[in-house]
C-alpha cells in the first residue's frame, strides 16, 4: 500500500498553513485571536446555568 503524501496543517482561524513557530497557527496575530476567543467565553458550550446550590466550591464532602 503506498504511503499518502502529509498534507500540510492548515490555521484552524483562516486556513493558511501553520508555522512551526505557532503551531498550530500561521502567526502570532492568529494564535492571540484564538486566545482572545477563550478569555471572551467565544468557546463557550451553551446551556442551562450552574445551580449554586449544588456547586461543591469548598471540596468539603461531609
Amino acid at each position: 500500500m503506498p504511503n499518502k503524501p502529509n498534507k500540510p496543517k492548515k490555521c484552524p482561524i483562516c486556513g493558511k498553513p501553520e508555522t512551526p513557530n505557532h503551531a498550530p497557527f500561521c502567526s502570532r496575530g492568529c494564535k492571540d485571536r484564538d486566545l482572545l476567543k477563550w478569555l471572551g467565553d467565544g468557546y463557550r458550550i451553551p446551556g442551562p446555568p450552574a445551580d449554586p446550590e449544588r456547586v461543591d466550591s469548598d471540596g468539603d464532602d461531609s
